[in-house]
């Protein structure tokens, strides 16, 4: 008897645009709790390889409590017992956890509070149509985080990872995705 060979692996497809219909959920980007005093916002637009805005791309950002604690509260996509329907967080419990999909500009917000401890990034997945895998990547609030990833990268390629304070408004962030070309943001592999 001979072996048969294994058969090759099957090609990607491509992600979405079917998310846009079923994973957004409401209150997505509002990760910090109804009120709290350090909240903070980041926002920014998602850029495809041409610099054109990519106007139906699914974002997802984890991070770290204000404490630096990595397990939040459960509930981002808690669901309505009746009906079965995302109803989101409390808005009173910090989950750690958004899903924000970007408008028809390719503009996203987020409302969080600052993360903590030896995570002090946010972490991005980034969905869109045309890519064959989501990516990932990083979105520091300070260059000066400390963080052997951010140290490690020439000035240039770091600059991608940085959340730039917004001059004039206050707890406010501007972080742009670039998923391609001169200014690409870094993207993170894991293996």
């Amino acid at each position: 008897m001979t072996a048969t060979p294994p058969l090759p692996p099957t090609p990607s497809q491509t992600v979405g645009p079917f998310y846009g219909y079923a994973l957004p959920f409401a209150g997505g980007g509002d990760v910090a709790p109804a009120g709290h005093p350090d909240t903070i916002t980041v926002h920014g637009r998602v850029f495809d390889g041409a610099g054109a805005p990519v106007p139906d791309a699914l974002l997802e950002f984890w991070q770290a409590g204000p404490d630096g604690s990595l397990a939040g509260a459960p509930g981002s996509l808690r669901r309505d017992p009746v009906t079965g329907a995302v109803v989101g967080r409390d808005g009173v419990e910090f989950t750690g956890f958004a899903r924000v999909p970007t408008d028809a500009d390719g503009h996203y917000a987020l409302r969080t509070l600052p993360p903590g401890g030896d995570a002090p990034y946010l972490s991005v997945c980034v969905f869109a149509r045309g890519l064959m895998h989501h990516l990932f990547t990083r979105a520091y609030l300070r260059e000066d985080a400390g963080d052997a990833l951010l140290a490690g990268l020439e000035p240039g390629r770091r600059a991608t990872l940085i959340a730039a304070a917004e001059p004039g408004r206050h707890r406010t962030y501007r972080f742009d995705i670039r998923l391609q070309g001169d200014e690409e943001t870094v993207f993170l592999e894991y293996v």
